[in-house]
């Protein structure tokens, strides 16, 4: 009989670190190119689900997992990873083959190749959203895509916070 319970508490305290976890944290899998150089496709990331309600607003720079508009095979909303280039008010335009937000070019080391193919009129983002890009420009349905349009703040899935696979390129963000 002891071992019964024993067994059941061991048990029952697994299940509710679960659920914290799932309620603070989701796991994703990277089924897109749109991310490179930085995230491949098969990377696992951890994103928090909270990080924008216990720890302040997405900033520019921020690697974000949100639910779009698009729908994958199973005719279900597409989940993307991008990350956010125009906070709310923020102008955004792309000129020249470069990005500009207010005015400013952004200077992006972490994008695959320098330069963005096409033109953008310069476009205010909204209240309560934010203008979001893939790493890898020229192969990213994103905030310039109208099917995609900015991200709503009520979107957001979370934060990317770390990269636990490939083992050997695990990184906290």
């Amino acid at each position: 009989m002891k071992n019964i319970l024993g067994w059941i508490r061991d048990l029952g305290i697994a299940i509710v670190i679960a659920i914290i976890i799932l309620i603070f944290l989701k796991p994703i899998i990277i089924q897109q190119e749109s991310m490179q150089p930085n995230f491949y496709e098969n990377d696992y990331v951890i994103t928090s689900r909270q990080a924008y309600n216990l720890f302040g607003n997405p900033k520019s720079g921020d690697v974000i997992v949100f639910k779009s508009e698009l729908i994958d095979e199973s005719g279900k909303n597409k989940y993307l990873i991008k990350r956010i280039i125009g906070l709310p008010g923020d102008e955004v335009e792309i000129k020249e083959g470069f990005v500009y937000v207010n005015g400013e070019k952004l200077e992006e080391d972490y994008i695959k190749e320098q330069g963005v193919s096409g033109e953008m009129a310069k476009m205010t983002v909204p209240k309560n959203e934010f203008f979001a890009m893939g790493d890898n420009r020229g192969n990213s349905r994103d905030s310039r895509d109208p099917a995609v349009g900015t991200v709503k703040k009520k979107d957001i899935v979370g934060k990317v916070v770390i990269r636990l696979y490939p083992f050997n390129k695990i990184t906290v963000f």
